[in-house]
């Protein structure tokens, strides 16, 4: 799979960049049957500002992240005119923003967290269209887990599947085990809400069904 190069070349729509280097992003928009011409990851600062709520986190950074690949792409002939979707999901526990877990440490602390009790996953959605109009989406859902045994905890973290994670976990992996009660769209919390992702693209005129009478 390509990175920052062409992931398909179709000339019969619109272009379309996906400025993430996601899979579960880019597995997810190919389930509803849109499939990015271009992949262009944007690196940006993930740190929470000082005070600020989730809510405009997950906004502040999905935004900078369509900013991020709009430049890019504007200055490549190919994707000059492309739309550009971007998403960041955030993870808030007992009112806390949690990190996406990087070192076993970082995991447990999210774990003990998590276990016994509910959190909220957002994600924001930042669309750029080829005229360079702005259009957003928050989503939220509420998560409850079970309460974590000691084996769950040690084997969770010994599985490696939290790492880079938003709040320490994979619900589409072995976490989902933990689920108890979800209130809300799952593909959130995986990393894009599907229905809402859709429905922004669709909205600005791009042909999101296009390609389903051949999906059989």
């Amino acid at each position: 799979m390509a990175s920052s190069s062409e992931v398909s070349n179709t000339s019969w729509r619109p272009k379309l960049v996906l400025a993430s280097a996601s899979p579960r992003r880019l597995a997810l928009l190919q389930q509803g049957g849109i499939e990015p011409d271009a992949l262009l990851p944007a690196d940006v600062d993930e740190a929470p500002l000082k005070n600020e709520g989730p809510k405009d986190l997950a906004k502040r950074l999905a935004r900078a992240k369509a900013e991020v690949a709009r430049k890019t792409a504007r200055n490549r002939e190919d994707l000059k005119d492309a739309y550009i979707l971007s998403a960041d999901t955030v993870v808030v526990a007992g009112g806390r923003i949690l990190p996406k877990a990087e070192v076993v440490d970082e995991a447990a602390a999210c774990l003990r967290l998590l276990s016994g009790r509910a959190h909220r996953v957002y994600t924001s959605i930042s669309l750029i269209t080829p005229k360079d109009s702005v259009r957003e989406r928050l989503v939220e859902t509420r998560v409850r887990f079970k309460r974590l045994s000691r084996e769950e905890f040690e084997r969770y973290l010994a599985s490696g599947e939290w790492r880079g994670k938003a709040g320490g976990y994979a619900i589409q992996g072995l976490a989902g085990t933990f689920v108890v009660k979800l209130v809300g769209s799952y593909t959130n919390v995986v990393g894009l809400p599907l229905y809402e992702t859709v429905a922004l693209l669709d909205g600005e005129g791009f042909p999101v069904r296009f390609t389903w009478l051949n999906a059989a």
